[in-house]
C-alpha cells in the first residue's frame, strides 16, 4: 500500500475491510467527524482500497457526503479529486490499476497542496514500474467535460435525454440502444431488436417510453424501465433516418432515405399520414412544443415546415447550400435553426418561412444541433467538437473538445445545465454547460497523431497528424514550438536526422517532405514513389533515408541531391513501416503482405523474409546492437525477432487490439508499445513479460522513447501529444 491509512485498511480482516470501505465515510459525515472524513477522502491509499474492493461509482459517492460540510477552500479541494474521478471513471470501471497515472494526468496542473502532497505520496509509494504523466495528459476537472459513457461497440449516431434529466438512451451502429443512468454514468439497458444501424432516438415526456428509427426500416418502441421492445412501426421503403415525438407523447413523426415523412398514432401503432416534397433523403426533424408544426431537413438542401394535423407543406425554408442535416425549434416556436453539411447554421422565421441569419465558424458539416430552454442559445456538433452559440448575438461562446472522433449527436437536459453527445469514437460524453470552464490544451493536433520521433539529444520531439501538419515541441516544458505545414494530406511517417536538425516526413499526398528544425521551414519535396508513402527512416550518418509505400516498394534516397538512389522490391502488399540498423548497413520493413524483410543496403537485396504474424506488420524497432528487431501486427501480439538468422525468438501477448507503434530503450532491455485498446505498454525484452500499462482516452497511434531511456512520448486518436515517464524501472 501507498500510505499509513491504506496500509491499516488493507491489515483489517477482510469482512471488517469491506465495511469499512463501504459505510465509514457516511460514519464519518452523520457524526460530524469532518476532519477525518477529508483526511481519508485525500488519502489515496484510501481511494485506492475502495476502488480495488467497492468500485468508482461509490468512491465518488463519498464526496457527495463531505461537500456540504466543508469550507469552499475544502470544497475546491474536494471537488477537483471527485472530478477527476469521474472523469476517470470509464477507464478505471475496466483497469482499476489506472488509478494513479489517471489522477496524476488530470490533476498534475493542480496547485493546491493538499492534492499534491496525495499524488507525491502515491507516487512516492508505488512499488512497481508505471509511466508517469510529465504534464496535463487528460482533459481536467476544471473544464467543461464530466464524465465519459462507454459500452458501444460502433458510431453513436443517437442521442436522446429523459425530460428529468435522470436518463439518457443512445443509439448505435452496433445495432444496439443503450440507457443510462446519467448522473451515475452507469448503463442500466441495452436493447436489441433492430437489424440495422439505430440512427435515431426519442424519449417521450414521462420518460417511460423511447422511439428509435434504423436501416432495417423500421421504427421500434421501448419501455425503457423494463428494457423491452413493445412494438415495431413499418411503412417506411428505407432507412429511417430521424423521429420526433410531441409533447404528450402521442405522435410520433419519422424520416427517411425514402425522403418521405411519415406521421404515427403511437398509442395505436398506426400510421396517420405520410409527408411528401422532399426531393432527396430526409435526413432531420423536429417538432414544435405545441405539437402543431415539424420541420424536417433534407439532403436536398432544404427545410419543411408542416402542419400535422392536416398532414401539409405550409413552407419551403431554402438557403443552404450543401445538405441539411439537423434541425431544433425554440421553445416559443417561433424560430428554428438549421445545420448543414455547408458547414453554418441558419435561424429561421417559422410564421413567414424566411431566414433570420446564419452562424458560421464550424470547421466541418454541422451534424446536429439542439436550442437551450430559454431559446436563447444553440449547441451544435461538427468534427471532433461542440460549439456553444448565442442565437440573438450570433456569437459562439464555447467550444467543447474531448471526443476523439465525429460528434454525431447532441441532447440537452430541460434545465440547461447539462449536455450529453454521441461519437464515432463510440464514446458518449457528458458536458457542464454552466459551471465548467473553457480550456484549451496545448497538447493537441486537431486529429490523430500517427507518428512521433524524439531527437537524438532528448531536447525535442516532432509529431505528424491526420491534420495534415508537424509539430515541435520542448520535452523540457511540453510547449509547441512550431507547426510544418505543407503536405496536402495527413502525415503518416516522421524521422529525425542524428544531427537533430532535419526532419522527414511522409504523407498519402505521395511526397516525403525535408524540414529544417531550427526555422521550421520546408527545404524541399521527394517525389517519386507511385502511392502513399506511410513510412520513412534515416541511416544513421544522414546522408540516405528510406522511405515505403503503398507502391509495395521501399526507396532509397541521397539527401544531399534530393533523388532516388534505388528501388527495393519484393513485398506484395502495402509497406507500412520501415527502420534502419544502427550501422546503417540493414533496412527492415514490415507491410500488408503480413510479413518483415530484412534488407542489406550496401548490396541492395533482400535477405530475409520474416513470417509469422497473422494480420498486416504496422511497427518494428531495431535493437541498439542490431541484431534483434521487435514488430507489431494487427493480430495485437508484438513479436521478437533474431534478424542474424531470420528468425522469431518470442510472441509478446498482452494487448487486445492493434498493435500500432513500438519503441526500444536504449540499452535495448525493454519495448513501448501503441495500440488501439487505447493503452502503451512496456515490455521486458528477455523475459516477454509485461511490466506496465498506460491507458488513456482513445486508441494509441504512436510512441517513441528518448536517449535516457525514461522519457516517452506518445500520439493518440484524439490528437493528444502525451508526455510521460517511465517510473521505477
Amino acid at each position: 500500500m501507498t500510505t499509513k491509512l491504506g496500509d491499516w485498511i488493507q491489515q483489517q480482516l477482510p469482512e471488517d475491510r469491506l465495511h469499512l470501505l463501504r459505510h465509514q465515510p457516511s460514519y464519518f459525515a452523520k457524526g460530524g467527524q469532518v476532519r477525518r472524513l477529508v483526511a481519508w477522502l485525500t488519502d489515496f491509499g484510501f481511494l485506492e482500497q475502495k476502488l480495488e474492493a467497492v468500485g468508482i461509482n461509490p468512491l465518488i459517492d463519498d464526496y457527495d457526503l463531505a461537500l456540504p460540510l466543508v469550507s469552499k477552500k475544502e470544497q475546491r479541494t474536494l471537488k477537483l479529486i471527485q472530478g477527476a474521478l469521474r472523469l476517470s471513471a470509464h477507464i478505471l470501471k475496466q483497469d482499476k490499476t489506472q488509478l494513479l497515472e489517471q489522477l496524476w494526468g488530470r490533476l498534475l496542473s493542480c496547485e493546491i497542496p493538499d492534492v499534491q502532497t496525495m499524488l507525491e505520496t502515491a507516487k512516492q509509494g508505488r512499488g512497481t514500474a508505471w509511466f508517469r504523466p510529465v504534464f496535463l495528459n487528460f482533459p481536467s476537472p476544471d473544464g467543461l467535460l464530466i464524465r465519459t459513457l462507454t459500452g458501444h461497440h460502433g458510431d453513436v449516431d443517437a442521442v436522446a435525454i429523459s425530460a428529468d434529466g435522470q436518463i439518457a438512451i443512445s443509439g448505435s451502429e452496433d445495432k444496439t440502444m443503450k440507457v443510462w443512468n446519467l448522473l451515475r454514468g452507469e448503463e442500466l439497458h441495452s436493447l436489441t431488436g433492430h437489424k440495422g444501424w439505430v440512427n435515431a432516438v426519442t424519449i417521450t415526456a414521462d420518460g417511460q417510453i423511447a422511439v428509435s428509427g434504423s436501416s432495417d426500416n423500421t421504427l421500434k418502441v421501448w419501455d425503457l424501465a423494463e428494457g423491452k421492445e413493445l412494438q415495431t412501426l413499418t411503412g417506411h421503403k428505407d432507412s429511417v433516418n430521424a423521429v420526433a415525438i410531441t409533447a404528450d407523447g402521442q405522435i410520433v413523426v419519422s424520416g427517411s432515405v425514402d425522403k418521405t415523412l411519415k406521421v404515427w398514432d403511437l398509442s395505436r401503432g398506426e400510421e396517420l399520414h405520410t409527408l411528401t416534397g422532399h426531393n432527396h433523403w430526409v435526413t432531420a426533424v423536429v417538432i414544435s412544443a405545441d405539437g402543431q408544426i415539424a420541420v424536417s431537413g433534407s439532403r436536398d438542401t432544404t427545410l419543411k415546415v408542416w402542419d400535422l394535423a392536416r398532414g401539409k407543406e405550409l413552407h419551403t425554408l431554402t438557403g443552404h447550400d450543401h445538405w441539411v442535416l439537423a434541425v431544433a425549434i425554440t421553445p416559443d416556436g417561433q424560430k428554428a435553426v438549421s445545420g448543414s453539411a455547408d458547414r453554418t447554421l441558419k435561424v429561421w422565421d417559422l410564421s413567414k418561412g424566411q431566414e433570420l441569419n446564419s452562424l458560421a465558424g464550424q470547421d466541418n458539416w454541422v451534424t446536429a444541433v439542439v436550442i437551450t430552454p430559454d431559446g436563447q442559445c444553440a449547441v451544435s456538433c461538427s468534427d471532433k467538437t461542440l460549439k456553444v452559440w448565442h442565437l440573438a448575438g450570433r456569437q459562439e461562446l464555447q467550444t467543447l473538445t474531448g471526443h476523439n472522433n465525429a460528434v454525431l449527436a447532441v441532447a440537452i437536459t430541460a434545465n440547461g445545465q447539462i449536455a450529453v453527445s454521441g461519437s464515432a469514437d463510440r464514446t458518449l460524453k457528458v458536458w457542464d454547460l454552466v459551471e465548467g470552464q473553457e480550456l484549451h490544451p496545448l497538447t493537441v493536433h486537431s486529429f490523430w497523431v500517427g507518428a512521433v520521433a524524439i531527437s537524438p539529444d532528448g531536447q525535442q520531439a516532432v509529431s505528424a497528424s491526420g491534420d495534415s501538419t508537424l509539430k515541435l515541441w520542448d520535452l523540457a516544458t511540453g510547449s509547441e514550438v512550431a507547426t510544418l505545414t505543407g503536405h496536402d494530406s495527413s502525415v503518416d511517417a516522421v524521422a529525425i536526422t542524428a544531427n537533430g536538425k532535419i526532419a522527414i516526413s511522409g504523407s498519402p499526398d505521395s511526397t516525403l517532405k525535408v524540414w529544417d528544425l531550427a526555422k521550421g521551414q520546408l527545404l524541399h519535396s521527394l517525389t517519386g514513389h507511385k502511392g502513399l508513402v506511410s513510412a520513412v527512416a534515416i541511416t544513421p550518418d544522414g546522408q540516405k533515408a528510406v522511405s515505403g509505400s503503398s507502391d509495395k516498394t521501399l526507396k532509397v534516397w541521397d539527401l544531399a541531391r534530393s533523388q532516388v538512389l534505388y528501388t527495393l522490391t519484393g513485398h506484395n502488399s502495402v509497406v507500412r513501416v520501415v527502420a534502419i540498423t544502427p550501422d546503417g548497413q540493414k533496412a527492415v520493413s514490415g507491410s500488408d503482405d503480413k510479413t518483415l524483410k530484412v534488407w542489406d543496403l550496401t548490396v541492395r537485396q533482400e535477405l530475409h523474409s520474416l513470417t509469422g504474424h497473422k494480420g498486416f506488420v504496422s511497427a518494428v524497432a531495431i535493437a541498439p546492437d542490431g541484431q534483434k528487431a521487435v514488430s507489431g501486427s494487427v493480430d495485437s501480439t508484438l513479436k521478437l525477432w533474431d534478424l542474424g538468422r531470420g528468425e522469431e525468438l518470442q510472441t509478446l501477448t498482452g494487448h487486445n487490439s492493434w498493435v500500432r507503434a513500438v519503441a526500444i530503450t536504449p540499452d535495448g532491455k525493454q519495448a513501448v508499445s501503441a495500440s488501439s485498446d487505447e493503452t502503451l505498454k512496456l515490455w521486458n525484452l528477455a523475459t516477454g513479460k509485461e511490466l506496465a500499462t498506460f491507458t488513456g482516452d482513445g486508441a494509441m497511434l504512436s510512441c517513441a522513447v528518448a536517449p535516457d531511456g525514461v522519457t516517452v512520448v506518445a500520439g493518440d486518436a484524439g490528437g493528444w501529444v502525451h508526455f510521460l515517464r517511465l517510473e521505477g524501472v
